[in-house]
């Protein structure tokens, strides 16, 4: 008699948006695996596409319906090959998506990720689309399987959801109220992570500095940031993105004095005009974001600060967007994420008067692109002639094999590359090098690498490789080999404008 195996069903995940969507595609990777699917080899039809969706961005909807008509043929040709769409515009379409795609068989939300195997199956057997959205959250993400793209660095959630309302974003309606975790599941998926071989976590949450409103301790994130400090192995913290109205002394505190906390802060601006923020419902105005950024570097001299800032919100005069580059250049900015506003259906700014040309935004964006670009060119020049401790990264320079150099982050955070010496480092490895030249995106360190610091991490990403290349080649037992390389696609990160 003769049995055969069928191979096991393919897989991709195609990320859009901010961070918290990457780290939630980390989970469907995870989910996925967990049911036996496996990743895509690169360059491979996969049997099932999953899109994780962003609702903040600009067009974010044609590029979804584009990117679903692109697949449609592939899905003919292959009976086997479904298509799910998750995320934030997910959540806010919900049949839509099917009504405009009826090829696409799964629809879930923000709130219910877990879902996913049980509603591609469902439609598998069903033979007909799977909508399934809910209004609350059902399963904190962090509780689900993952699938880490990094074997040196993580994502962890410490809150999802938000409790503002900001009039150009939509995000609450999408992610619900904020919903805190219990600081000692964070603690314990850290040090997990630390085990597993991860120098460097990013707590992310809305609005991260908020964390702790939900059991009553405003002081909670603070508290958090110097937990981590206590955490032996753990070498690099981040966080993003706080809200300059709940930034309180006792986190920048907590930054300054807790080494493992990087002197790297992103703290979205949005709008240097008063008005303007006023309009926009952020409960802050310019002169207090202005005292925090003066009250971190009083702290921390070396810090370095980033931002978001949307140029032509409803209403903005020449006056008001006066006032956002005065902000600018007093705040002194490493880089900012600069995004032209354009209108998201749902919003209250959205239905506002006085709606500004698109040449006109066009016209200001420019401007404050050519102001900032100059800012961080002035200050990267800073940095030539410092000495570095580089984590190394995998895939940061996208001109490394032409250059024959990697790429890495500084404990601030910028990008170095930095030519690499005899011994080669790993993703994950730890390098010093001095910064010979700058640019207003990035540091180069082209003389010798001055130390090299062979790392837990690196061990991890060495081993990783290893499991991927004997995954690839199989182990024969007289059976023809099945599965397939994990190789990460790629993903378009964005930020969601906090």
């Amino acid at each position: 008699m003769t049995v055969t195996h069928e191979s096991p069903r393919t897989y991709e995940v195609r990320t859009y948006g901010c961070q918290m969507n990457v780290h939630d595609s980390e989970r469907l990777s995870g989910l996925l695996e967990d049911a036996g699917y496996v990743r895509a080899a690169d360059g491979d039809s996969a049997d099932v596409v999953v899109f994780n969706t962003c609702a903040v961005r600009e067009n974010a909807d044609n590029r979804l319906y584009g990117n679903l008509g692109h697949l449609r043929p592939a899905k003919v040709a292959n009976p086997r090959m479904q298509i799910a769409v998750g995320g934030c515009l997910a959540q806010k379409d919900q049949g839509e998506i099917v009504r405009k795609a009826p090829w696409v068989d799964v629809v879930f939300g923000t709130h219910n990720i877990g879902s996913l195997p049980v509603l591609l199956e469902r439609a598998r057997v069903a033979d007909e689309a799977q909508v399934e959205l809910k209004e609350s959250l059902e399963v904190f993400p962090s509780t689900l399987p993952t699938k880490r793209e990094s074997a040196y660095a993580a994502w962890v959630a410490i809150s999802v959801g938000c409790n503002n309302t900001c009039t150009f974003c939509i995000v609450p309606s999408l992610r619900g109220k904020e919903k805190d975790r219990r600081p000692g599941d964070v603690l314990a998926e850290v040090e997990t992570l630390v085990g597993q071989g991860v120098l460097e976590v990013t707590l992310l949450g809305q609005n991260v500095n908020t964390y702790g409103v939900e059991f009553g301790d405003r002081l909670a994130f603070g508290k958090l940031l110097r937990a981590c400090g206590t955490i032996d192995g753990l070498e690099r913290v981040r966080f993003t993105s706080p809200h300059p109205a709940a930034f309180t002394d006792d986190v920048i505190a907590a930054m300054a004095e807790t080494p493992n906390v990087m002197h790297q802060l992103h703290m979205p601006l949005q709008s240097g005009s008063d008005r303007v923020l006023k309009a926009m419902r952020r409960s802050y105005r310019a002169e207090r974001y202005l005292g925090i950024i003066e009250r971190v570097r009083a702290a921390m001299p070396d810090a370095a600060i980033s931002t978001d800032i949307i140029v032509g919100f409803p209403g903005e005069t020449e006056e008001d967007f006066q006032a956002t580059l005065d902000v600018v250049r007093q705040s002194r900015f490493a880089n900012a994420f600069t995004f032209q506003y354009s209108i998201r259906p749902g919003t209250p700014a959205a239905t506002m008067d006085d709606q500004i040309p698109k040449e006109v935004v066009q016209e200001r964006y420019e401007r404050l692109v050519a102001l900032q670009e100059e800012i961080s060119w002035e200050e990267n020049r800073k940095q030539v002639g410092r000495t570095l401790e580089v984590l190394v990264a995998e895939g940061e320079g996208r001109k490394d094999d032409a250059t024959r150099r990697l790429s890495g982050r500084a404990p601030d955070n910028r990008l170095v590359h930095f030519a690499a010496g005899e011994e080669t480092p790993r993703p994950g490895d730890m390098v010093t090098v001095e910064v010979t030249y700058a640019a207003p995106h990035h540091l180069v360190a082209d003389g010798a690498v001055l130390g090299l610091r062979r790392t837990r991490a690196g061990d991890a990403w060495e081993a990783r490789q290893g499991a991927a290349a004997e995954a690839a080649k199989g182990v024969m037992l007289g059976m023809p080999s099945i599965g397939r390389p994990a190789v990460a696609p790629a993903a378009s990160v964005g930020g969601c404008p906090a």
